[in-house]
């Protein structure tokens, strides 16, 4: 039984495995890039930036962006060296089963289901309040029981019935992620060109009404456990890291790129670079039109700039922006969560279902439904700050696993062709890991337990069927 839960699968094993799940090799290095911006530019911007400054932060917010910065930079160079060496859709779990064995990969692919299962769903529920602030403005006012989850935050009743607008959004996503990787690709595209022109817009125009009094003190003083100096900072860069996973999900498309080898490095790095820039960007100007104890809303972009008269015209857009932003957010998510059951199911892991190609639309078809539905219900029943926090703590745990497994694969397989190498392997590894140790340092007690309970679950599913139909065992 251990020997089973330690084996590894060799790199070409999985590549040869997950060539027989014939994908569209459709997307080159800009595909691949707007897919990056698209999954990472969104719930990062238009939420946690407001409440993460309001609640721990302040103006450092700006800081605690450039520390989740760094800690994804070395994740996504470790990530590159993988993704051009072993390039399949399973990302993190088919690089750690290939380094740390099938029960770690198996725990791996259970986190990754956090980041983009549930991820999508907390977007989802983002979208749905800049979805009603833009229909105010045609004087149009939905249900409450219709827009809100029917539990809150402590899964008390609420008496609201469902969020709506999040479920028919996510419904609609799935089936242009259903009808091939080509369309949802192209879609995706345009949206990550519309929202980040209209980011831009805000950037610039707002920077004139900035008001620099409202940077002081730059990081205020500690207030208590996790809430303001250096503390609230790493607090804040714990938060905000939830606005960067999405860069991973490039990885997950390394089967449908057409060079993975070159393209999967340019489009992660290019991702991050840029919406890196993006968020600081848009840290300092929300924090500099409004004093950023004002900024702990639903919709703290627009709460910025509504502060403004001159800016009411900028509001719109900013909805207009958001509503994008979060949609190909959630796009991203859907496109990337089947493609991880389809290779944990190419495993044994997973029943044979969960293999199955479209014949018209070579796309993951069942499991892109049964994703939707998963990710939709999530969107009806519960609010954000659930789910938030327990999805960067999935993240920073798989993405660590993926820095340490360079390491070891640089010594266990030390003669593989790897046609993207880490310069300064042990020290851009180790400090990933570090600083990935060190974001879930800032979680809570509660955050730690619904980890517990969520692993449980993962591990009482591997047991029940996954380690007696793995392939590997076969």
């Amino acid at each position: 039984m251990l020997k089973q839960l330690w084996a590894t699968k060799h790199p070409h094993a999985a590549h040869e495995d997950a060539n027989g799940l014939s994908l569209t090799r459709t997307l080159g290095p800009w595909g691949l890039t707007a897919l990056g911006i698209g999954a990472v530019i969104g719930g990062g911007i238009f939420v946690i930036t407001g409440q993460a400054a309001a609640n721990h932060a302040g103006p450092a917010i700006m800081l605690s962006f450039v520390l989740a910065a760094i800690c994804c930079g070395f994740c996504a160079l470790a990530y590159a060296e993988f993704a051009a060496m072993v390039p399949v859709s399973g990302s993190a779990y088919s690089y750690t089963y290939a380094t740390f064995g099938e029960l770690a990969a198996w725990f791996i692919g259970w986190m990754l289901v956090l980041e983009y299962g549930v991820s999508a769903s907390a977007v989802a529920v983002s979208w749905t309040g800049y979805f009603l602030s833009l229909l105010s403005h045609f004087d149009i006012h939905l249900p409450a029981a219709l827009v809100s989850a029917p539990l809150d935050g402590q899964l008390r009743p609420t008496g609201a019935i469902a969020n709506v607008p999040a479920a028919i959004l996510v419904l609609l996503l799935t089936w242009l992620c259903y009808v091939g990787i080509r369309k949802s690709s192209a879609m995706n595209m345009a949206m990550v060109i519309l929202k980040t022109g209209l980011i831009v817009l805000v950037i610039a125009v707002g920077w004139k009404y900035v008001d620099t009094a409202n940077w002081q003190p730059f990081i205020p003083e500690n207030t208590g456990p996790g809430q303001f100096g250096m503390e609230g900072v790493l607090r804040g860069a714990a938060m905000v890291f939830f606005a960067y996973i999405g860069f991973e999900a490039v990885s997950v498309a390394a089967q449908e790129s057409h060079r993975p080898q070159r393209d999967m490095p340019i489009g992660m790095m290019l991702s991050l670079a840029i919406c890196t820039i993006l968020y600081i960007a848009m840290a300092a100007v929300m924090t500099g039109l409004v004093p950023y104890t004002l900024l702990g809303t639903d919709e703290p972009v627009v709460t910025a700039v509504a502060a403004h008269p001159s800016l009411g015209w900028l509001r719109v857009v900013v909805e207009i922006g958001a509503l994008v932003g979060l949609s190909s957010v959630v796009l991203v998510m859907i496109i990337g969560q089947p493609r991880i059951f389809m290779i944990m199911g190419r495993d044994g892991l997973l029943p044979p279902l969960f293999t199955k190609i479209h014949p018209k639309y070579r796309t993951p078809h069942i499991n892109t439904v049964i994703t939707g539905i998963g990710i939709a219900l999530l969107a009806a029943l519960f609010p954000l700050d659930v789910l938030g926090e327990l999805t960067s703590m999935g993240t920073l745990i798989a993405f660590a696993a993926v820095c340490a497994g360079v390491l070891v694969l640089r010594r266990t397989q030390p003669d593989l062709p790897r046609p993207f190498r880490i310069r300064g392997a042990w020290l851009v590894c180790s400090l990933g890991v570090l600083s990935c140790m060190a974001l879930l340092s800032a979680m809570t007690f509660h955050n730690w337990m619904l980890m517990g309970v969520w692993t449980v679950v993962g591990f009482a599913i591997y047991f029940g069927y996954g380690f007696r139909h793995s392939r590997l065992r076969r």
